[in-house]
């Protein structure tokens, strides 16, 4: 590796592993999901359209984190047929809005599916559970507050979700998820642990929604 990239080594390999362990998780097959980190002047990104569990570190993309207003490619993917994520400006209201460390896009089908029950015909909603442990994994909650996670309705391109996802940030401060209905959720958090902890425990409460309406309760 050159000197140039000798600096980007360890995160861009830390976005690959990511990458590997939420395709493990069901979240990111068949191309899909997303994630982004950012540490100190830089924010490192996984590409669009490629299979996210075979990324090389060199195929990640490296962006001026000093530039937040769009993005601003410091070192592009080694493989020039790559693309930048179509999550980018998804991930920018994140890094403009809250001050993310770190942004995650999941296809989850535990969040598409909570989503359809808040919302049976894809229309803005929300999802709500209150009760459950793992809230706790969630910033500022406890397990007895009553959780209110944004859905947005989906677009034909993710970028077209860009103001509907800002503003729905806007409405749910307390919150660091919005979920896209028949699409996934996006995550972040004050960087990539913290994202990856949320996520995780948004998952499960998603889950939850969805086994409890099951039993019919």
């Amino acid at each position: 590796m050159s000197t140039t990239n000798a600096p980007h080594a360890a995160p861009a390999e830390l976005v690959t592993e990511l990458c590997r362990h939420f395709y493990g998780l069901g979240w990111a097959s068949g191309t899909g999901g997303g994630i982004s980190i950012r540490q100190g002047d830089f924010i490192y990104m996984a590409p669009s359209g490629i299979q996210k569990e075979r990324i090389a570190a060199e195929d990640v993309f490296v962006l001026d984190a000093n530039e937040l207003e769009e993005a601003v490619v410091v070192r592009p993917a080694q493989t020039h047929s790559l693309n930048m994520s179509e999550c980018t400006p998804l991930f920018y209201n994140a890094y403009r809005a809250r001050g993310a460390g770190a942004v995650l896009h999941s296809h989850s089908i535990w969040a598409v599916l909570a989503a359809k029950i808040a919302s049976p015909t894809g229309a803005p909603g929300v999802i709500e559970f209150e009760g459950l442990e793992m809230q706790k994994g969630l910033r500022g909650k406890g397990c007895f507050d009553r959780v209110r996670v944004p859905v947005i309705a989906n677009t034909a391109r993710e970028a077209e979700l860009t103001d509907s996802m800002a503003e729905a940030m806007e409405a749910h401060l307390d919150v660091d998820a919005v979920v896209v209905a028949g699409h996934g959720v996006y995550v972040w958090g004050d960087d990539w642990g913290h994202a990856k902890t949320q996520a995780e425990c948004y998952d499960y409460l998603f889950r939850a929604v969805v086994e409890t309406a099951r039993l019919g309760r």
